[in-house]
């Protein structure tokens, strides 16, 4: 019986590695260590459990990866802390001593405003296509689009795909922006806490496929 258990179990493990070999994914947190990611601000903290990342401190920072990357597609899932709370997905973004700017895909705490899935420019352009802030049908459209897609107090799936200057985010399966950009070709990938004292960003399952 041992030896059978043994055997499924190892023909399990071959099929699951050669189906994540298959979809061409690759994951960027192992779900024990921070291996290939570093915080680019000197205060935030960061913490590793239960295959989770946990974000906490007293001042937005970010988390980047130490490679950057062009044409891909991202998957990641994030939990917003209750109460007051927004983050983000950066991609192909560009970091300075305790700075990041660049694409950031829209994780937004607040019910009402809805904007989670957007596309904003951290530290340019801000809210300058989906939506455009201030633009009342541009918001309308994208609340359209996005409709209730992300669940506050839940786990959320965002996914990314960049190719050349397309640039495209999808909030649980839904479409939520679809737009051209030539701004930024290539940059790091990186997850943020937006520094509410004592609230705990949490962060899972992030992969990543290369597009040639």
């Amino acid at each position: 019986m041992k030896r059978r258990l043994l055997l499924l179990a190892a023909l399990l493990g071959s099929f699951t590695f050669s189906a994540a070999a298959e979809d061409g994914f690759v994951p960027l947190f192992d779900g024990k260590t921070m291996t290939g990611w570093r915080n680019a601000y000197e205060w935030g903290n960061i913490e590793v459990v239960n295959g989770e990342i946990h974000l906490t401190g007293e001042k937005k920072f970010f988390v980047v990866t130490e490679k950057t990357y062009s044409d891909f597609v991202f998957e990641g899932d994030i939990l917003l802390p209750e109460g007051q709370a927004n983050s983000g997905f950066m991609f192909r973004a560009h970091v300075q001593p305790n700075k990041v700017f660049g694409y950031q895909a829209e994780v937004d705490g607040d019910a009402k405003r809805k904007w989670s899935g957007g596309l904003y420019d951290e530290g340019r352009r801000m809210w300058f296509i989906s939506p455009i802030k201030g633009n009342k049908e541009s918001e309308e459209a994208f609340r359209a689009r996005a409709g209730d897609a992300f669940k506050r107090n839940d786990w959320n799936t965002y996914r990314i795909t960049c190719k050349g200057n397309k640039l495209k985010i999808e909030v649980n399966g839904v479409v939520t922006t679809d737009v051209e950009d030539a701004t930024d070709a290539s940059g790091v990938i990186a997850i943020q806490h937006h520094g509410e004292k004592g609230a705990t960003y949490k962060f899972r399952n992030l992969r990543i496929k290369e597009l040639k």
